[in-house]
């Protein structure tokens, strides 16, 4: 029973604590989360841009979006290894959706729960790297995973 609260603890803090933080105010659309003796999977839908950014151009809002997917993930994997103490390994998947195309995956990750020496990175990017998380960058924008591995075996 107790396991049970501690995932509750988690699901209500990921609807609470990541929606009120940085860039958007948009809730993270949870796809799926499974939970299997000491290893759990979550996956969930990058929050678009905010429309306070319309105006800006579409590369920018497109930017600020993958920073703010990169910071979520990110925030996610801390919470909840943090509120569920019993989880030894964490699968994690963010997909971006866009109104006409399915879930395309921009964000993976398999780690444990061992603390990555990550403080004193600055950088996103490679903060996110260090923490486990694979992902693709254009020039600030986050590139949809399936496509970097048709590039990476067009080239070999």
């Amino acid at each position: 029973m107790k396991q049970l609260w501690q995932i509750a603890g988690f699901l209500g803090g990921l609807r609470a604590q990541v929606r009120f933080r940085d860039i958007s105010q948009a809730p993270l659309k949870l796809l799926r989360f499974q939970m299997q003796s000491d290893a759990v999977e979550c996956d969930w839908i990058a929050r678009p841009a905010d429309t306070w950014g319309e105006r800006l151009p579409e590369r920018v809002r497109e930017s600020k979006a993958s920073s703010q997917a990169l910071k979520d993930a990110m925030d996610v994997r801390d919470m909840l290894f943090a509120l569920l103490p019993d989880v030894r390994v964490a699968e994690f998947r963010t997909f971006r959706q866009s109104a006409r195309e399915p879930p395309r995956l921009i964000i993976a990750g398999r780690m444990t729960r061992q603390d990555p020496a990550v403080k004193k990175v600055t950088e996103l990017a490679s903060r996110a790297k260090l923490y486990g998380f694979r992902f693709w960058l254009d020039d600030g924008v986050l590139v949809p995973l399936e496509s970097v591995r048709r590039i990476e075996f067009a080239g070999q």
